[in-house]
């Protein structure tokens, strides 16, 4: 869905929304089918060349406004902060000190299904569910520009989050371009060992430390590449015919060092009917694609043991075409 028809849709549905003070929003999770270290930019951070992609696996944020100026978060899972770190509570603050206005207040539950740490982009995407669906409840009226800008300001990841559906994604990952794309419905396979985290600034120092003689230098380069991406044929067409040639340069670092990386690749591509395989993000998350949910459900079904046996929790989902929703 692309971002003028995706806000147009949202524009419809907030005025009943805000007829009353609590709401509940559907938070996504991401995976990268392309991720591309391009070299370093003059701010010290990576230039990166992506194509991210929503899929239907999502947390659920529920929100209740108040007028008392507290903003307080609960969670359903122990191992996530509640406190000032999470970039759900860092949201509601920006967007309140963007608008000035401390008397606004809000109580914020997660119910968490995306895992943590994953390189799926939860906290992300959990954070921008909170600058939607804020402005919203506190009738803001900010447009989508300006929330992308806030949410920049938070993480690479979170303006992708709130737009979601299939993007190119360049800079650090804030600047957008949406795809034009057709696609026949795909799913995929998604696994984690829930007792592996990796540090995305460790595999990013880890990429420069081995492959930095390979970095692209300046403007000029950075932008010949993004071209060339830009005119790949898969990003026209995504099917199980045409399915995408799947790529992340992190995971060149990444997997030789994490056994349980190294482990859900080689199972996924073992899966019947996997049409490729890749980590996402930093990882530890990997997946497996396959043209239809119920082929990627069966092969689910026929894995699941020894996907456990490795210590890999798995899902099956489906891509979808947008980011941050409303729960209606």
């Amino acid at each position: 869905m692309c971002r003028q028809v995706f806000w147009r849709v949202m524009s419809t549905i907030n005025p009943s929304i805000c007829s009353s003070n609590f709401l509940r929003i559907q938070s996504p999770a991401k995976i990268n089918l392309h991720l591309e270290v391009l070299g370093l930019r003059t701010d010290g951070f990576h230039e990166l060349a992506m194509v991210m992609q929503s899929i239907d696996l999502a947390d659920t944020l529920e929100i209740t406004t108040n007028k008392s100026g507290q903003i307080k978060l609960s969670v359903d899972n122990p191992e996530l902060s509640s406190g000032n770190d999470n970039l759900i509570v860092k949201a509601a603050r920006l967007l309140r000190n963007h608008v000035k206005r401390k008397d606004l207040g809000a109580i914020i539950h997660l119910r968490k299904k995306i895992p943590i740490g994953a390189g799926l982009a939860g906290g992300s995407s959990n954070g921008a569910a909170t600058l939607l669906g804020l402005n919203s409840l506190w009738d803001l009226a900010l447009t989508q520009d300006q929330l992308e800008h806030l949410a920049a300001e938070l993480g690479s990841d979170m303006p992708f989050c709130l737009e979601g559906g299939t993007q190119l994604c360049f800079g650090r990952g804030e600047k957008l371009e949406p795809l034009n794309i057709s696609f026949t419905p795909m799913a995929l396979i998604l696994v984690k060992d829930p007792s592996i985290s990796v540090s995305t600034p460790w595999a990013y120092g880890r990429y420069k430390e081995i492959y930095s003689g390979n970095y692209l230098e300046g403007e000029f380069e950075f932008e010949r590449r993004r071209q060339k991406l830009r005119g790949e044929n898969w990003l026209r067409v995504l099917s199980a015919a045409q399915p995408p040639p799947l790529k992340n340069d992190l995971q060149q670092v990444v997997a030789p060092e994490i056994s349980a990386v190294q482990n859900a690749l080689k199972l996924l591509s073992e899966l019947p009917g996997s049409l490729g395989v890749a980590m996402s993000g930093s990882g530890p998350s990997c997946f497996a694609l396959f043209s239809s949910y119920s082929k990627a459900n069966d092969a689910l079904e026929k894995s699941k043991k020894k996907l456990s046996s490795f210590g890999l929790e798995s899902w099956c989902c489906s891509f979808q075409s947008h980011g941050v929703i409303f729960e209606l």
